[in-house]
């Protein structure tokens, strides 16, 4: 029964409204790393070329190739799609899921099913698995080589040190030298905090050592010998320069992963703070217990150390990254499994100790202002500068508090078991609305059965736009841009398979040509095209562009 309501839960929440057979092919590649990641994926293939990413027929060497590798795999079996693209990531999610619920069921019985869905349902997880990106590449084998490390350290089996160093492999070829760095902090840390050094050296396998190593240096060699330029554009500029420099605009305050880590853990954020204030309490006592030399005796679990293990595994990556001059919300989602794990065998626990009345009553109300915010929507997507009218917010604000009430009676009747369902309901209800079955009820003004997703993807997805462009734009012809965002310039390049000319970097084409342009650089049209013959074909409000017809010189 347990397996059944994991995959089902699993498969909607990673699946449904992102393939066809679950419901269509969700929103449209939004940013600009998803749209150019995927391109560089379909030019690898089309090259059949597994060593050297290229962009636009240049090398791209930002990134290692798993995720390349991957999506050309899904492009190769399915065809070149926005879903196929995002794939890899869902796919590697699943896993992730899947292996914490069967490391929990193996190492801590009761907490598992808890663990896996609240890791399915986060909105971290929820996020990075619908993304075309690194970012779930490196996070997924990351955590799994780190919970082999830790079912090594209890069992004291070498098989899962094959698991940890095979996994951290795997997550080096997806994002770099982060992966084993992070690993080995953690687990030094780990031996630091415990006084258990040994574990140092025992973790040093030297098969598996010689297994990550075939694993990765083939790749780093091949487009090394290929690439001269690639160790300095790699690792000095896309991980020294990003980290220590704000070269790439990626700029936050100190404090910025406090609040991402907290969205990311959305509906669970209450019982989170709670698991993870309840764990670092546990690993203060145990640690002063060993310094005095006493039995802990506030804990008869097997194994102990697991509070401490998955405290630290949480709070570095944050801790590393707040200090880097570059912050992205994607490079703390190694962070995000570890507490759900937490919050698990918190849960687990808590059934019969028994959860504080008000902690409830604050998580069924962070639940009812998701709902609420959720379901308005599609308002602050249309009318982002005044508050969505009365009704609206009436009926979202009504089914906000009907979803913290039924959370609160669930739980009254039902005991602390039910939490689980009670609060997934909300959010499957949520997910459907997003992806299915739309706005209604006065949430919003757009009646279709695509829903918000719809809404989501003429305002932040440049496929729409593509879509019209290809009625009047021939697929040999030139499209340009002139001071849009990075998404809609690299965006129409994915769904055009052609490279969209770039003004301000690439000139202005000589030749006839489609132009789009933000609508308030319009008037700086007359200068730049002098000579040159313009006029307005439409114009598209949902991004603030306008689309003109330029002749050729």
């Amino acid at each position: 029964m347990e397996t059944t309501t994991l995959f089902l839960f699993t498969a909607f929440f990673l699946f449904y409204g992102l393939v066809p057979i679950f419901g269509g092919d969700g929103i449209g590649l939004v940013g600009a790393d998803e749209p150019r990641y995927a391109q560089i994926a379909r030019e690898m293939l089309a090259r059949h070329d597994f060593i050297t990413p290229i962009l636009y027929g240049k090398p791209w060497l930002e990134k290692p190739a798993l995720y390349y590798w991957r999506a050309m795999f899904s492009f190769r079996e399915f065809g070149v799609h926005d879903w196929s693209a995002r794939l890899p990531s869902a796919s590697f999610a699943f896993v992730l899921v899947t292996l914490i619920f069967l490391h929990m069921r193996r190492f801590r019985p009761g907490g598992q099913l808890d663990a896996a869905l609240l890791t399915t349902s986060c909105a971290g997880i929820l996020s990075f698995a619908r993304g075309a990106s690194t970012d779930m590449q490196l996070a997924a084998p990351f955590c799994i080589g780190m919970l082999g490390w830790y079912a090594w350290y209890e069992t004291d089996s070498k098989f899962w040190l094959f698991d940890l160093y095979f996994f951290v492999g795997a997550a080096t070829l997806a994002k770099g030298p982060v992966a084993p760095f992070l690993a080995i902090v953690i687990i030094a840390a780990f031996a630091a905090l415990r006084k258990e050094w040994s574990i140092l050296r025992r973790s040093v396998w030297w098969p598996g050592i010689a297994l990550y190593f075939a694993m990765v240096l083939p790749w780093f060699i091949a487009v090394q010998k290929r690439n001269p330029n690639f160790l300095r554009v790699f690792f000095l500029e896309h991980n020294i320069e990003r980290f220590a420099t704000n070269r790439f605009e990626h700029e936050q305050h100190f404090w910025y992963y406090i609040p991402v880590i907290i969205l990311s853990l959305m509906p669970w954020a209450v019982i989170a703070i709670a698991a993870m204030s309840d764990a670092v309490r546990e690993s203060i006592a145990e640690w002063r217990a060993r310094r005095a030399k006493l039995h802990y005796m506030g804990h008869s679990r097997a194994g102990d150390a697991f509070p401490e293990f998955l405290v630290l595994w949480a709070l570095i990556p944050i801790v590393f990254f707040t200090f880097s001059e570059s912050k992205l919300p994607g490079y703390i989602l190694p962070s995000v499994p570890p507490i759900t794990i937490l919050c698990g065998d918190y849960l687990n626990r808590m059934r019969t100790r028994g959860l504080r009345p008000w902690l409830l009553v604050l998580h069924g109300v962070v639940v009812g202002l998701l709902t609420m915010l959720v379901l308005l929507l599609p308002r602050l997507i249309q009318h982002s500068d005044r508050l969505p009218p009365g009704n609206a917010l009436f009926a979202a604000g009504t089914t906000g508090f009907a979803a913290t009430i039924f959370i609160l009676i669930t739980t009254a009747r039902f005991g602390l078991k039910r939490l689980r369902i009670a609060t997934m309901v909300p959010v499957v209800i949520l997910v459907l609305f997003l992806y299915g079955i739309g706005p209604f009820f006065g949430f919003g003004e757009v009646k279709s059965t695509k829903g918000t997703v719809q809404l989501i993807d003429l305002t932040y997805s440049a496929r729409p736009l593509a879509h019209m462009l290809q009625q009047i734009v021939p697929p040999e012809g030139t499209v340009a841009v002139y001071q849009v965002r990075r998404d809609v310039e690299y965006g129409l390049s994915f769904y055009r398979n052609k490279k969209t000319i770039n003004y301000d970097v690439d000139g202005i084409p000589p030749e006839q040509h489609i132009l789009v342009v933000r609508a308030s650089y319009v008037d700086g049209l007359r200068q730049k095209l002098e000579g040159r013959r313009y006029e307005p074909l439409f114009v598209y409000p949902a991004q603030n562009l306008v689309i003109y017809a330029v002749a050729g010189k």
